[in-house]
């Protein structure tokens, strides 16, 4: 069984709003539904569990209902920090997954993950153990040395942009968690699961990306999402 575990416990504080932002409306529905429904879509996808902000659990399973994401199985509540929050849901998956079952981590505010992005890090991951949707690095990356000069650069061709989907062996996954939190490895600050794992002395194998795949942390991230919605491609280019 392939699970989308589907991280939307935050309370969106950079966007500055009244209301967390992943139950933000755009185009007519909030942006949580718009990330479920591409797994939703997705023919290897066969159930998804969401790590909620406490409080709004019976306003996600009331839209799940509405538009009608019938894989929604689970929701688990949210941690203080992120990687709490994916510990609460991998923990809670324990009695619902097998030992090779993929567990796919996704952030619940990357409403625009596409069908071949998703189908790539599945397929890794069921190869592999594990895949992390990736992407090259096209600008240039240099090391501050003080606050006005540098002498150093880091060479872009050795360098990838890790988001997610990201997608684990289960076994593999609760294993983790488990260690890092006991002996407090890859859990502060900006960890993640990716991160976590290298800390922890595991191989990561990439996955295909999309620069579509956006977070929405900022107003700005909001007007780019609605244009993405809106774009029509140009006949004339080649796909």
């Amino acid at each position: 069984m392939n699970i989308a575990l589907v991280i939307a416990g935050g309370t969106g504080n950079r966007m500055g709003q009244d209301i967390p932002k992943q139950f933000m409306h755009v185009a007519g529905k909030p942006i949580i539904i718009h990330t479920l429904e591409a797994f939703e879509r997705h023919p290897d996808v066969h159930a998804i569990a969401v790590v909620c902000l406490a409080g709004w659990e019976t306003v996600l399973r009331a839209y799940a209902n509405q538009f009608n994401i019938t894989k929604l199985k689970h929701i688990f509540p949210g941690g203080s920090t992120g990687q709490e929050s994916i510990r609460n849901g991998v923990f809670g998956l324990k009695e619902h997954c097998a030992a090779d079952d993929i567990v796919i981590i996704h952030d619940g505010i990357r409403p625009f993950v596409d069908e071949s992005v998703l189908s790539d890090v599945i397929v890794k991951a069921q190869i592999h153990g594990n895949a992390v949707t990736s992407l090259p690095y096209n600008e240039q990356i240099f090391i501050k040395e003080n606050e006005e000069s540098t002498r150093k650069y880091i060479p872009r061709e050795t360098l990838r942009r890790v988001q997610t989907p990201q997608a684990y062996r289960f076994e593999k996954l609760h294993w983790a968690y488990q260690k890092a939190f006991a002996e407090k490895i890859g859990i502060y600050g900006s960890s993640y699961t990716n991160t976590m794992m290298t800390d922890l002395g595991e191989t990561l194998y990439f996955a295909a990306g999309s620069e579509k795949n956006i977070k929405l942390t900022t107003l700005d991230d909001i007007a780019l999402f609605k244009a993405l919605l809106s774009a029509e491609p140009e006949k004339w280019l080649k796909k």
